[in-house]
């Protein structure tokens, strides 16, 4: 077997380096734009009148980075070549997304929004796997340049890993559906011009067919943002909507009637192994940092670093940094080989894996430097605090652990046996 990265990928990798000096760190530090990103971050970020949402210096200063990475070709790497994109392999994207999270805090993907100059868009592969013709014209391209933002409407007040029992349902009248129910941490609102709103159309609470996706207007009546929920790590993009009568056309169902839970997997699969691969690029940032710091830092008159208290650990989160790697990169590439399902087990190994492993790393992280280390004048606390959420969101740990076990003890039926790799 090759573990080696291949020669395409690690040639893209100097590639986006050699972008990020060139265009991203000069717009990063420029018209004090740091602030968004030094000891200030949280403050600069957060319109704290406005219901904690992002400040708009803050969204227009993302919009720029995204508006270069597009006209250099990056954005849209990850997505097939119809849509601009260059086909970015799954194998290709996890190892892009470590290697940009290890750089550290900074324009070129600081994560919050899904913000980075190779960007993730779930919304528009499920757009454009799902989409009819009209959908994706009306919506892809809007997207991607900004005119269009849909945000993801699947959690409600009752249910949030329990996503079957959803209490939102939807009736058709004549040609259209009527929607009634409430959604929680439905993110994107702050900006969204659609939101992803998925509803019990058939079958009972439980079932896993008879939910179906609806692309609905956020200016439809009776549709409103009540507020914002203020998180661990702000601004807050993440909204509690009620949804009262509220009627659109059949032409707003996105896939199949029934069918919306494959939606809502396959955007939750995208998502998974992408966002283990930035953990653990995280991860092993706030390793190195450790390092280094414990390795210049004299204590009783000698290195930091000479203390088996402060190697141990280190060396343990070093050792599981690089298991997970395997872990990731092995996911991805089956990923790009087989159907999403049958690779499920291990996407939901590789997520809750890395996002603990983020977040044990930069506690330790802040633990080695100190009181230093607890500060703001360092990324740790802000790197535990936006990848705590992970281990939540889109499938707890708790769930991720359920579908491993699930395979496991054949409960879900086992994994089919994938291809060999050559």
């Amino acid at each position: 077997m090759d573990f080696e990265i291949p020669a395409d990928i690690k040639a893209y990798l100097a590639e986006l380096d050699a972008f990020i000096e060139r265009e991203i760190r000069p717009l990063e530090r420029e018209n004090d734009n740091i602030r968004f990103f030094d000891h200030r971050r949280e403050h600069a970020r957060t319109d704290w009148d406005n219901d904690g949402q992002p400040r708009h210096e803050w969204e227009a200063l993302l919009a720029e980075m995204r508006r270069r990475a597009d006209k250099a070709g990056h954005l849209r790497f990850a997505l097939p070549k119809e849509l601009g994109g260059k086909d970015g392999s799954n194998l290709a994207m996890a190892i892009i997304r470590e290697h940009l999270a290890h750089k550290g805090l900074g324009l070129h993907n600081d994560l919050q929004n899904e913000s980075s100059i190779v960007g993730n868009f779930p919304v528009a592969l499920l757009l454009h796997r799902f989409g009819t013709v009209e959908q994706k014209q009306r919506y892809i391209e809007g997207m991607l340049t900004g005119k269009e933002r849909i945000a993801f409407g699947l959690t409600e007040p009752n249910h949030g890993s329990d996503a079957t029992f959803m209490e939102t349902t939807a009736v058709k009248r004549g040609g259209d559906w009527v929607i009634n129910g409430a959604k929680r941490f439905n993110t994107g609102m702050h900006t969204a011009t659609v939101d992803l709103v998925f509803a019990r159309t058939s079958g009972k609470p439980g079932d896993a067919r008879g939910i179906s996706a609806f692309l609905v207007p956020v200016t439809t009546s009776g549709f409103k943002v009540e507020h914002m929920w203020w998180t661990f790590n702000m601004p807050s993009d993440h909204a509690e909507v009620s949804i009262s009568n509220v009627t659109v056309p059949a032409s707003t169902m996105l896939g199949e009637e029934g069918m919306g839970l494959d939606v809502a997997q396959t955007f939750v699969h995208e998502n998974r192994i992408r966002q283990a691969a930035s953990s653990l690029g995280a991860a092993q940032y706030c390793i190195d940092c450790s390092v280094a710091y414990a390795n210049r830092r004299m204590v009783f008159g000698r290195k930091l670093s000479s203390n088996q208290a402060i190697q141990f650990p280190l060396a343990e989160l070093h050792t599981e940094a690089e298991m997970t790697r395997g872990l990731v990169r092995k996911t991805a590439w089956y990923l790009d080989r087989e159907h999403h399902m049958d690779v499920s087990p291990w996407v939901a190994m590789a997520n809750y894996r890395a996002n603990r492993l983020v977040c044990d790393a930069a506690d330790r992280a802040m633990q080695v430097h100190g009181g230093v280390g607890y500060s703001r004048h360092h990324p740790f606390e802000h790197i535990f605090r936006h990848h705590r959420r992970y281990r939540i969101t889109e499938g707890s740990e708790e769930i991720q652990i359920r579908r491993v076990a699930g395979s496991l003890f054949g409960y879900w039926g086992t994994q089919k046996a994938p291809k060999a790799a050559p």
